[in-house]
């Protein structure tokens, strides 16, 4: 799955604007992250049709960058995250980012970015959801 990350000035209706953009054009955001640093907005998405969003979205005047994330599941308890984490480091795999996608049922499923996807596909691949 791809992450579409979208960096722009902070304003009022920014979110708006974007999800409006790619809703008309009937593409579903699937996971979604937003922060603000100095004055910045990063926004990350991940669609089915990244190609598609990515045209719409760069038509429409935003820079888009795009990156290569993992979907890996994990038993909602203390310390997995960890043991991933441990995992990637002792592989030399950085992370670049991680976030929440779902939880429940006594599981959680997580999203990671990294320097190596390959590598990390490999050394979590008891982690991965199947289909990524």
């Amino acid at each position: 799955m791809k992450q579409l990350t979208i960096v722009a000035d902070d304003k009022v209706g920014l979110l708006a604007d974007i999800s409006y953009i790619l809703g008309k054009a009937r593409i579903n955001i699937e996971a979604l992250s937003t922060e603000v640093h100095g004055g910045k907005a990063v926004i990350n998405i991940s669609v089915k049709d990244d190609k598609k969003a990515i045209r719409l979205l760069e038509a429409n005047n935003y820079k888009v960058l795009q990156s290569e994330v993992i979907i890996i599941k994990l038993k909602d308890e203390p310390g997995e995250l960890a043991k991933v984490s441990e995992m990637l480091r002792s592989g030399g795999v950085k992370t670049n980012s991680v976030y929440l996608l779902a939880r429940g049922d006594g599981i959680s499923l997580d999203v990671l970015t990294v320097d190596k996807p390959k590598k990390a596909k490999e050394l979590l691949k008891a982690y991965i959801v199947k289909g990524e």
